[in-house]
């Protein structure tokens, strides 16, 4: 999903927030690649790209308030950094995060879109009554690149 400036100032004053270039470009960025799981360095180095004038203080201030306000998800993948992806919010019409493949081996990071814990989800309503709301995922394994055999000897199994 990519959202233009246009879109970016508007989701901005829909939440009550004063509308700036540095909000704009990092909005801008996180929607333009909604398969990236961006540190707030690599963020960063893009938003410095467009705007060198920005201090990497001032990208983490508006990265936190995006975060509070559900525009920008803050994501830990097991890799000792704090990841940031577009807000569920701006592109996800399930209202579920999407799950997250990390490869052991190469730390490549996929996302998968498919939403299988519905069933379960209906279950553990019907058996308990508890309404889940919202999930993480996130799956262990090799990519294709770094599996190689093992990958084809377990679909041919």
């Amino acid at each position: 999903m990519t959202i233009d400036r246009d879109k970016c100032e508007k989701i901005l004053r829909e939440k009550g927030l004063k509308v700036t270039k540095q909000r704009v470009l990092v909005l801008g960025i996180l929607a333009a690649c909604p398969e990236k799981h961006f540190t707030a360095e690599e963020i960063y180095d893009l938003v410095k790209a467009e705007y060198p004038e920005i201090g990497l203080a001032t990208v983490y201030r508006t990265i936190q308030v995006l975060v509070e306000l559900h525009l920008v998800d803050k994501l830990n993948l097991d890799d000792g950094f704090a990841r940031y992806e577009i807000g569920k919010e701006n592109g996800s019409e399930s209202g579920h995060h999407h799950h997250h493949l990390i490869c052991t081996k190469c730390g490549n990071i996929l996302s998968f879109q498919d939403d299988l814990l519905d069933e379960l989800e209906k279950k553990i309503l019907d058996k308990t009554g508890f309404y889940v709301m919202d999930h993480e995922v996130k799956l262990y394994g090799y990519c294709k690149e770094c599996g190689g055999k093992l990958i084809e000897k377990r679909k041919n199994s």
